[in-house]
C-alpha cells in the first residue's frame, strides 16, 4: 500500500512569484497542442486545403477561451447551480477552483463554431483536426490533479499493488489512485487511438465521433474508481454525475461517425 507523496503544489518560486504544478500542467497541455495540430495541417488532406501554422494558433486561442469560460460554466451549472443562484459573483471567482470537462467541451465546440464561420470551415473538419490534439491536454490535466492530491478514488483492497493513501481525503483507508487510471485511459490510450485512427484520411466527422465516443467509454469506466463529490454522492442506478454526462457522448459520438460513414466523401 503507498502513500501519496505529498508534492509541493509549488513547482517553482521566483522570487514573490510562485509557479504552481497545475499551471506547468496547463502551459504542458497548450504546448503539445501546438505541436501535435502543426504535424496535423501538414498531413496532405489539410495543407491542400490552405491550412497554416497561424490557424492552429488561432485555434489554440479560441479553444483557451472555450475551455476556461465553457469548462467554468458548466461547474456551475452542471454541479452547483443552488449554491451560485444563492452566491452569484462567485461564478467569477475561478481561483477558488471549480471546472468541469463536459462544460469545457461544450465550450469549446461553441468556439470551433465560431472559428468555422469565421474563416468559412467546415465545423467538423475544424473538430476533426483538433481531436487528436486533445487528450494529451486531458493527460497533462489528470497529471496535475494527482500531483496536488485532489479527486481521488474510491476505496480499495488493501491487497491491490498500486492501493494508494490520500491524507488530504481525510482517511487513512487506500483508495484508487484514479487520476493515474484517466492519465491512462483518456490521455494516453484515447490519444493513442486516434492518432493511429488519423493516420490516413477519414471522412468528415468521424475522427470527431470517435473522440466523443472514445472520451465518453473511457470516462464512464474510470468513475467507477472515482470518489464522487461529496455534495453530489451518486445520483440515479448508483452514477456518478461524471457517468451521466459521459451517456450524451457516446450517443452523440455514434450517431456522428454513422451520419459521416453514409456520406459521400467531400
Amino acid at each position: 500500500m503507498w502513500v501519496h507523496p505529498q508534492f509541493d503544489p509549488i513547482a517553482l518560486r521566483l522570487g514573490p512569484v510562485a509557479i504552481h504544478w497545475y499551471g506547468l500542467m496547463y502551459l504542458a497541455a497548450f504546448g503539445m497542442f501546438l505541436y501535435l495540430a502543426g504535424r496535423r495541417v501538414q498531413q496532405p488532406q489539410y495543407a491542400q486545403a490552405g491550412w497554416s501554422r497561424r490557424d492552429v494558433d488561432d485555434l489554440l486561442f479560441f479553444g483557451v477561451l472555450g475551455v476556461v469560460l465553457g469548462g467554468r460554466l458548466g461547474y456551475v451549472l452542471f454541479y452547483k447551480p443552488d449554491y451560485y443562484i444563492d452566491h452569484l459573483l462567485e461564478v467569477f471567482a475561478v481561483w477558488k477552483g471549480g471546472m468541469a470537462f463536459h462544460g469545457g467541451l461544450l465550450g469549446v465546440i461553441v468556439a470551433m463554431a465560431l472559428f468555422a464561420k469565421l474563416r468559412g470551415r467546415r465545423f467538423f473538419e475544424v473538430t476533426d483536426l483538433i481531436a487528436p490534439c486533445v487528450p494529451t491536454g486531458l493527460a497533462a490535466g489528470r497529471l496535475g490533479n494527482f500531483i496536488n492530491g485532489e479527486l481521488w478514488g474510491r476505496f480499495a483492497d488493501p491487497s491491490l499493488p498500486w492501493a494508494m493513501v490520500f491524507p488530504q481525503s481525510g482517511s487513512p483507508e487506500p483508495r484508487h489512485p484514479s487520476q493515474l487510471y484517466q492519465f491512462l485511459g483518456e490521455g494516453l490510450f484515447l490519444f493513442t487511438l486516434l492518432w493511429l485512427y488519423t493516420r490516413r484520411p477519414r471522412l468528415t466527422g468521424q475522427v470527431s465521433g470517435l473522440f466523443l465516443i472514445g472520451y465518453g467509454a473511457q470516462r464512464f469506466v474510470t468513475e467507477f474508481f472515482r470518489q464522487p463529490d461529496d455534495f453530489l454522492g451518486l445520483r440515479a442506478l448508483q452514477l456518478s454525475q461524471g457517468q451521466w454526462l459521459s451517456l450524451p457522448m457516446i450517443v452523440a459520438g455514434l450517431a456522428i461517425w454513422l451520419w459521416a460513414s453514409r456520406r459521400p466523401a467531400a
